[in-house]
């Protein structure tokens, strides 16, 4: 969040099954074939950091880096025991490195990441969980004003429904990412942080697994995060979002929404329908207009009736003009505190629809095209810059400003001002 907080720009994410034998076997094994392609959220930085030098990367470096990083952790108020404790015969783990330096090519189509994220097994499995754990989920709906089916959707998608957590040592994925040159600052704060929670007695360090990130839990929290918002809500004195019980976990990630404003019975989005001839400059996520206001322009739901008035909204058009036109909420962008990705936001309110007892999205997708790839995203906003059309970032990231960059550069050469950044659209760059 910002618990992970956002991933660069999708990467990868994680039930208690209600059946028995082979059975069990055969839901475990598809629901971990759809946890390696779910973006998972990420505390990162708000842009991608340009590659620097990594130092040459040892074993007697690490050892050496650990000793120089005692007197920071002690500087941030952890005890000498605590951090020699932790750190104590911690070695380096190359492949937590692999795992950094190739998850930044991870890319894949918002249909391609729903048709895993809210699939009809997770859909079941999610409400089974609900149903599993009806009580809790309602007694923490009740408290922090957080839909349960939203809970439940973030647990579906961070780690399977609790199933797949992570098993790798927080401690040792963190120091070898706080030595490594590329994000050292960054993660060395991930690194304090779980420290501090080791401090307070909230986990054992044996326990403190997580995915090679440091991301912890059934909802993978970063460390940050899990001091800022993690709750005691079974009442034990510790705040445990590791163990098999998700009591902790799920109160903390409906704390961490309504600390981010979440708005109980407002939708994240709902999916509606385009007029012919509408105005795709409008579908801009700084323009927002009552469902009111939307309707008389044509946009209404896919039940041909104005959508409820649940406040100001925008349009989003995640597959451009040939895809789902949905209309957002300020939900949307609670959301999106959690994991700044479009398809992770439309997976975690979609799935929770379809759990909630909602049938599968109406419209269509361009399924001819592919995600543009990491190098293709920043060839796009280098030559939209160029051309004078400028990104402001030289990020890979194709949010709200590379999108109205698109669009400029649409509107300049007669195309459909949808802002979707396709494989056409660099062609028509180059």
């Amino acid at each position: 969040m910002r618990v992970w907080l956002s991933a660069a720009a999708m990467t990868a994410a994680m039930m208690p099954g209600a059946s028995t034998g082979s059975e069990t076997k055969t839901t475990v094994k598809l629901a971990s074939a759809e946890v390696l392609t779910s973006p998972r959220p990420q505390l990162r930085p708000a842009r991608v950091d340009a590659v620097k030098p990594t130092a040459v990367a040892s074993e007697g470096g690490f050892q050496e880096w650990k000793v120089g990083f005692g007197p920071r952790a002690e500087a941030a108020g952890i005890k000498r025991s605590v951090w020699q404790g932790a750190l104590n015969g911690v070695s380096y783990d190359a492949e937590v490195i692999k795992r950094d330096r190739n998850q930044s090519e991870f890319t894949k189509t918002v249909w391609v990441y729903l048709d895993s994220a809210a699939s009809d097994l997770r859909v079941q499995n999610g409400r089974a969980a609900l149903k599993k754990r009806d009580a809790l989920l309602n007694r923490i709906e009740a408290k922090y004003g957080v839909e349960k089916e939203v809970v439940v959707a973030i647990w579906g998608l961070e780690s399977a429904y609790g199933t797949f957590r992570g098993s790798k040592s927080v401690i040792r994925s963190l120091a070898t990412l706080a030595y490594d040159a590329r994000r050292s600052e960054f993660f060395e704060e991930q690194l304090i942080a779980a420290l501090q929670i080791l401090q307070a007695g909230d986990v054992a360090s044996r326990n403190m697994n997580g995915s090679w990130a440091g991301a912890m839990g059934h909802t993978q929290f970063m460390p940050t995060s899990f001091l800022d918002y993690a709750v005691d809500h079974s009442g034990d004195g510790k705040r445990d979002i590791w163990s098999d019980d998700p009591t902790d976990a799920l109160a903390s990630t409906a704390a961490y929404l309504a600390a981010h404003g979440w708005t109980k019975g407002q939708p994240w989005g709902v999916e509606v329908t385009l007029p012919k001839g509408f105005d795709y400059t409008l579908a801009n996520r700084e323009i927002t207009k009552s469902p009111k206001e939307w309707a008389k322009l044509g946009v209404k739901g896919v039940n041909g009736k104005a959508v409820r008035n649940h406040g100001a909204a925008s349009i989003l058009l995640p597959g451009g003009a040939e895809g789902v036109p949905f209309m957002i909420f300020d939900n949307f962008e609670v959301l999106e505190s959690y994991n700044t990705a479009d398809a992770y936001v439309i997976g975690v309110g979609h799935l929770s629809d379809r759990i909630r007892g909602a049938g599968k999205l109406q419209g269509g997708w361009p399924r001819g095209d592919r995600a543009l790839t990491y190098d293709e995203r920043i060839e796009l906003q280098e030559r939209l810059t160029a051309k004078g059309f400028d990104t402001q970032k030289i990020d890979a990231k194709i949010g709200p400003l590379t999108i109205n960059a698109v669009r400029a550069y649409q509107v300049a050469n007669g195309m459909v001002p949808d802002g979707y950044a396709s494989p056409g659209l660099l062609q028509s760059l180059r």
